[in-house]
């Protein structure tokens, strides 16, 4: 039997989310009803692109992926009580091994798609027991195996290797670039100056005011490819995505599951960071991440969908807007399953463009990286230690540089190795030479 992890008031199950008065709202605390709604499609926006993308790149469903992605969420807010605040999207690191366990030619549905989702729910089940074994044996041990240091450098190392994605999102033509920078302008004078309850949605608010410029640029003036408005008129207001059963062989086995490593050292970055932006203890509630989102992508892959992982983007805006109510994150599952039941919604979220959606992940990006800085401060990180500095920095590069390991056809991303590099220099060095 799995023991109970106490919650951070000492009680067990689920918080009693009492109403915000504003500012800073805390986990189990809530806005008020209109101002949840507005923050949960904020979210979902924020994680559409990432969630979309991904399972272009392998042959998925994206609406089914959409759907799942929802579903993931709901399932980890239930497994952690809804104590940790934390949206499940679509995982770039299966990427790489789906491709190679199918063939996959790079367009079009993936004719092998049953042989990944074997593989996938392989890792989903890896990836569960390693939370049951952090369960079971508590998360002290976590803490020591991963110091302020170690995290801060883990959770920097996420926040530059995604950085790249935002700024080649806004470096196309003059007029990308134009839109981008407008949106990353509108983003900080939405946080910094709008009255009352706008100042909350600060990402939502952006992503309007430049899609209507780039429209009226690009629709209005002809000046750059017009927005497709006609997929969203036709598209229908509801339908099921195409569901899919998984076939479990060995090879591909041996070659997925393995990812559960790169899902296990994204979320360990995932929970210290919000744990920092809240200043909440949240080591208590690794295990479950751990188990939630092993679950979550076992769910997933039975029904066709990808891998899922905790979403950066979702830690930015949080960064942004200071709200870390996880009722909100439960309003955004359901949302995503809205919108993977619903073509017409998918449609429309699709319709963002390209440059507004670099210029939104390149502020959310940069307030993940952000979050190391504020891991260092509050716990006083002495950078006068060489042993110090060597494991943050090499962390830092490593994964800024998206530096790749390949063992046979498995790849370890920059995330993993920068979360290697900086547990094993941390452990390896020593603060003062012998």
């Amino acid at each position: 039997m799995i023991p109970e992890e106490p919650a951070r008031d000492g009680r067990l199950g689920f918080p009693r989310w009492r109403l915000s008065k504003g500012g800073l709202i805390e986990p189990d605390e809530r806005p008020p009803l209109g101002q949840l709604l507005a923050l949960a499609l904020q979210h979902v926006v924020a994680m559409f692109g990432a969630t979309v993308l991904a399972p272009t790149l392998m042959g998925f469903d994206p609406a089914l992926v959409a759907l799942f992605s929802g579903v993931a969420t709901l399932l980890f807010f239930v497994v952690v009580g809804g104590r940790v605040p934390s949206y499940l999207g679509s995982s770039f690191a299966f990427i790489a091994v789906v491709v190679a366990a199918t063939g996959y030619g790079g367009s079009g549905p993936n004719p092998n798609l049953a042989v990944a989702l074997g593989g996938i729910v392989a890792a989903g089940a890896l990836y569960a027991l390693i939370g049951v074994a952090v369960m079971v044996a508590g998360h002290a041990w976590i803490g020591r195996l991963m110091p302020p240091a170690v995290t801060g450098a883990i959770v920097g190392a996420i926040g530059l290797n995604l950085a790249p994605i935002g700024v080649k999102g806004i470096s196309g033509s003059g007029l990308d670039v134009g839109v981008g920078l407008f949106t990353i302008v509108a983003v900080v004078l939405a946080a910094s100056y709008l009255p009352g309850a706008a100042r909350r949605i600060p990402l939502l608010v952006a992503a309007l005011a430049a899609t209507l410029l780039y429209a009226l640029l690009a629709n209005g003036l002809g000046l750059a490819k017009p927005l497709d408005l006609a997929r969203v008129a036709d598209a229908p207001w509801f339908g099921l995505p195409r569901f899919e059963t998984p076939v479990f062989e060995a090879a591909a086995i041996w070659l997925i599951a393995p990812v559960a490593v790169v899902l296990v050292a994204e979320n360990l970055g995932h929970v210290k960071a919000i744990g920092a932006m809240t200043g909440r203890d949240l080591d208590p509630y690794i295990g479950r991440a751990f188990l939630g989102d092993g679950l979550a992508t076992m769910l997933s892959g039975v029904f066709g969908g990808t891998g899922v992982t905790t979403y950066a983007e979702n830690m930015g805006v949080m960064a942004v807007t200071r709200i870390y109510s996880t009722l909100v994150f439960a309003a955004a599952g359901l949302m995503a399953i809205l919108f993977g039941l619903s073509p017409k919604f998918g449609a429309l979220i699709q319709t963002i463009p390209g440059p507004v959606i670099g210029g939104l992940s390149v502020v959310v990006f940069g307030l993940i990286a952000a979050a190391a800085g504020r891991i260092f401060v509050e716990n006083r990180v002495d950078f006068a230690k060489p042993r110090v500095l060597l494991t943050v920095g090499t962390a830092l590069v490593l994964g800024a540089g998206d530096f790749t390991v390949s063992l046979g056809d498995f790849r370890l991303g920059g995330i993993g190795t920068a979360t290697a590099a900086a547990i094993l220099l941390y452990h390896v060095l020593r603060d003062e030479p012998a």
